[in-house]
């Protein structure tokens, strides 16, 4: 079994093209799911340390328990949670891996934007 973890909004929309993106891109079995309300700038900002903290800490279970590789934050359209335009999601994207790349350096960190037609497009 192998899998990978998504940091990804807790909006239904967006659960299965990020399940089959990542399953497709990481060729694994699984993605462990850790959800919040607009979780990319709950991380940018950094500002409620007790709500990265859980996060995160679901995080190194994914990574510690399950053997993940590789974590994807995702930020999408008509997000309630950050409900602001798509170059600041994007922005908030790009500070979320860079902190968790900072916090799990052994594992592959990337952006992904989820687009109102519910495509995916990797942000770098």
């Amino acid at each position: 079994m192998s899998f990978c973890t998504a940091i990804n909004c807790m909006d239904g929309r967006v659960q299965l093209p990020v399940i089959e993106y990542l399953k497709k891109k990481f060729t694994v079995d699984y993605v462990d799911m850790i959800t919040e309300a607009g979780p990319n700038k709950i991380i940018a900002d950094g500002t409620d340390w007790k709500l990265v903290e859980s996060i995160f800490s679901r995080v190194k279970i994914s990574v510690e328990k399950h053997g993940s590789k590789h974590i994807a934050i995702i930020g999408h359209h008509d997000c309630a949670g950050n409900p602001v335009g798509e170059e600041e999601q994007r922005l908030h994207i790009q500070k979320a891996v860079e902190a968790a790349s900072d916090r799990f350096g052994n594992v592959d960190v990337i952006g992904l934007w989820v687009n109102k037609n519910w495509n995916i497009t990797e942000i770098s």
